[in-house]
């Protein structure tokens, strides 16, 4: 199956970008505090800037750019953040 790709100014979730895009972080949601905990305290805020840098040969784990570090997250987590295209 062919994943789709999200253009600039469309709002989706951090898991459907591909690599190479930028994402403006517009929120957080899901009812797991303690995951919600953990993402801002890796700096997954909003308005914050993610870059998609490199995505493992099976998918998963994701290495993205944000606040100046890479950070490595599942697939699972970035479901979660919701993101708006750069």
């Amino acid at each position: 199956m062919k994943k789709r790709i999200y253009n600039k100014g469309e709002e989706c979730h951090m898991s459907d970008l591909i690599k190479g895009q930028k994402a403006l972080v517009t929120g957080l949601h899901g009812d797991n505090l303690a995951l919600r905990r953990r993402l801002l305290d890796m700096g997954v805020t909003t308005g914050v800037e993610v870059f998609i840098k490199k995505i493992a040969p099976m998918g998963d784990p994701v290495d993205i750019e944000i606040r100046g570090y890479e950070l490595c997250i599942r697939k699972s987590d970035m479901r979660n953040i919701d993101v708006k295209v750069i």
